[in-house]
């Protein structure tokens, strides 16, 4: 095989809102060699035709559904997934970019039935994830991860493997292809972005008998742990990008 080139692995990172920027996950990829290419499409930035340039795709959170045609960058980023997966290009989603990747490769998402996720929840992995080349090393033991979703995958694509579940069984990992893979948890966030959800979500919260300053004391409190935890998986990710990079195109599965 091919020695891995020198240099930074360029990242391509899609940005949906501005209340949900790379943070902590990107500053761990940063540390580990990559270089983002951060575009936010809904202030305007074009996304790139093809991924010919990035050698890993990163799609963030956001506030939008995933399965809403208003969105005019949402087509072109499944297409960036449906790309990675054919090349094998790493390909990273997070919430909102879980679902859209697994749109993007046949699955269905929507409301979940139980309700909005608030706040740490255990993952909890499944005998698969094992042996997973991006979260095996980090399914070894428990971890917990920060949610602050309305949407779930509701059916898997065909192919696809469940690697987490949530505590109420909702998908809470996916590998979508042999480089592909989406997360529901937040690794990159900390609890002054999350302030800034709770305010958005006040309103309703105070309805539903949410506590938020318990669930952002919670978040604040285990804030060295989700870091030990999660940055592992960004250094995963550079180091399997630089991987695929030294690839004989088409050697990837």
């Amino acid at each position: 095989m091919t020695a891995p080139a020198p240099g930074p692995v360029r990242v391509l990172v899609v940005e949906h809102d501005a209340g949900c920027p790379p943070a902590l996950l990107g500053e761990w990829l940063t540390a580990a060699g990559a270089s983002l290419d951060v575009r936010r499409p809904a202030q305007g930035d074009e996304l790139p035709r093809s991924l010919d340039d990035h050698r890993a795709l990163l799609v963030l959170g956001g506030p939008q559904d995933a399965d809403d045609p208003a969105h005019a960058w949402f087509a072109p980023t499944r297409a960036l997934v449906r790309e990675g997966a054919d090349r094998g290009t790493p390909v990273l989603g997070v919430c909102l970019g879980h679902q859209l990747a697994a749109l993007a490769l046949g699955a269905r998402t929507g409301r979940n039935p139980a309700g909005q996720q608030v706040g740490l929840l255990p993952v909890g992995w499944t005998p698969q994830a094992a042996g997973d080349p991006l979260l095996g090393g980090l399914a070894a033991g428990p971890a917990r991860g920060v949610h602050w979703n309305d949407d779930i995958v509701l059916e898997v694509p065909t192919g696809a493997t469940v690697l987490a579940r949530a505590p109420g069984g909702e998908v809470q990992a996916l590998r979508l292809a042999p480089t592909v893979w989406g997360v529901q948890w937040h690794p990159e966030v900390d609890e002054p972005i999350l302030r800034r959800w709770a305010e958005e979500d006040a309103e309703r919260h105070l309805e539903r008998g949410v506590d938020q300053e318990a669930a952002l004391a919670e978040v604040a409190a285990a804030r060295a742990e989700l870091e030990a935890t999660w940055r592992g998986l960004a250094v995963r990710l550079v180091a399997l990008a630089r991987e695929a990079a030294a690839r004989p195109a088409g050697e990837w599965a």
